[in-house]
């Protein structure tokens, strides 16, 4: 196996094993997609990667992490996606592209990162819903816990944006569980300490996350895969670990789970990140051993020869890259000519592509 071998995820073929990971570029007007959107998405579908995963797209209006978050959870909001999503892919006609699915609980209602990234206030302001009233950090607003009512209306919220991405033509969905936003909250000990069937032990807390996934499996055409993004580990003594990712996982496959995107961290400030290159790669492997179930993995990966030795090894399926690709929008490019393999490149741009071997 190599990066540029050829990859399936349940109906969706992949012309390698290189992805687009998701990246918010907080520059939607009311969570609707526009300009830089279209810039941004035509520049990732013509990179030659096999996959584009779209931000994370929230899936009600206070869902979202900042006014600038991109949505999908009104017609407003379905009407633009599907104009800028047509659109670019009149530019990339053959890239599939994937939209991450989200709400931001308890970290929601906050400025932009280039404007501090705090917890917003005054009328800027909106309320947090998280699993418990337990603020992030000291400073944050206390989040309402959801009742009943709640969980059943954001259930709805992640099908029916589910239902909006397939009239948008989008090809998969990652329903977003990591990074400390609703559903991360929901699995680690730390942000949830609920005492009904949605709290306590690990199967009660996987509990939401899971209803959440079954509503957009089955709001999502059958032939089109579905999986998630996970935080592997919290990096905080006594908070959701490794062995719990893996238990998640498993309950994951046994509904239909096409692939777990790997990552980590983002539920509590006391968490103590070991980062190096490939910082997840002993998490997706351990995942995809336990499960059989794709993994793909993101997190400092930046060489060409690093990211074929993930795939070559048996680490991950696939490999995702963020900010190398926003720094290097060419990078496929380049690992291409690395590693002696070849990619999809516009007319116009042939000129100036490499001499693939």
């Amino acid at each position: 196996m190599s990066l540029f071998d050829p990859f399936a995820l349940r109906g969706l073929a992949l012309a390698n094993r290189i992805v687009v990971s998701p990246m918010c570029q907080y520059s939607a007007d009311e969570g609707r997609a526009g300009d830089w959107h279209l810039a941004h998405w035509a520049q990732m579908l013509q990179s030659g990667a096999a996959l584009f995963v779209v931000e994370a797209t929230a899936v009600t209006r206070d869902g979202r992490i900042t006014h600038g978050c991109l949505g999908l959870y009104d017609d407003a909001c379905e009407r633009a996606f599907t104009d800028v999503v047509a659109r670019a892919r009149r530019l990339a006609p053959s890239a599939p592209v994937a939209v991450q699915l989200a709400h931001a609980g308890r970290k929601g209602s906050s400025a932009a990162p280039w404007d501090g990234g705090a917890p917003l206030s005054g009328p800027l302001a909106w309320p947090t819903l998280a699993p418990s009233a337990v603020a992030f950090d000291a400073g944050h607003p206390v989040p309402r816990a959801l009742d009943a009512s709640g969980l059943a209306a954001i259930r709805e919220a992640f099908a029916d944006a589910a239902r909006r991405a397939h009239r948008a033509g989008i090809d998969a969905i990652e329903v977003h569980m990591a990074h400390g936003y609703l559903l991360h909250e929901f699995l680690s000990p730390l942000s949830n300490v609920r005492d009904d069937a949605y709290g306590g032990t690990r199967e009660r807390r996987m509990r939401f996350p899971l209803e959440v996934f079954d509503a957009v499996r089955e709001a999502f055409p059958a032939d089109r895969p579905v999986g998630v993004r996970v935080s592997a580990t919290d990096w905080v003594e006594g908070g959701w670990a490794l062995d719990d990712t893996i238990a998640l996982a498993r309950e994951l496959a046994a509904r239909g789970c096409d692939f777990v995107d790997v990552s980590s961290a983002g539920i509590s400030p006391a968490q103590r990140v070991e980062a190096k290159p490939g910082l997840h790669v002993p998490f997706a492997r351990a995942i995809r051993e336990a499960t059989r179930v794709p993994t793909i993995v993101v997190g400092l990966v930046t060489e060409p020869a690093h990211a074929d030795a993930i795939v070559a090894n048996g680490d991950a399926d696939l490999v995702a890259l963020a900010r190398g690709m926003l720094w290097n929008p060419h990078w496929p490019w380049h690992a291409a000519k690395a590693l002696g393999a070849k990619v999809a490149v516009p007319h116009q741009y042939l000129r100036a592509a490499p001499r693939w071997k």
